[in-house]
């Protein structure tokens, strides 16, 4: 009963440390910095020009599924290197296990290939 209300405690202290930590940190930086307010600082910046047009746009939804399908593949590679370097002393079990992997992923391109993900037209 003893170990068990060690480790509660233990807990417990983790916790009151993430919460006085970053409020402590952001009531120390509130008080040290200087708090002078003006009309210029309140205006969007860009690059030292003055800003054109809204703020808001909408952008080609296709850019986020080129960005995704980017992920996609970055990840793959992320697997097939380590994979790659010990590919000795893992042996046909994990060569059977990359090649599942690898045609996991072909299948999903070849889906985004016929649903036409990967062609740039306008909709």
């Amino acid at each position: 009963m003893e170990t068990y209300m060690n480790n509660y405690v233990i807990v417990a202290i983790f916790i009151a440390l993430g919460i006085f930590l970053p409020v402590a940190a952001l009531t120390v930086g509130r008080i040290l910095r200087p708090n002078n307010p003006m009309e210029e600082k309140y205006t969007t910046y860009e690059s030292g020009n003055e800003p054109v047009g809204a703020g808001q746009i909408r952008f080609n939804i296709r850019y986020y599924l080129f960005a995704l399908m980017f992920v996609i593949f970055d990840v793959e590679t992320v697997f097939l290197y380590p994979w790659a370097v010990a590919y000795d002393k893992l042996g046909l079990f994990a060569l059977v296990e990359m090649l599942i992997f690898v045609s996991l992923l072909v299948v999903g391109l070849a889906y985004a290939w016929k649903k036409k993900v990967l062609q740039w037209n306008s909709i």
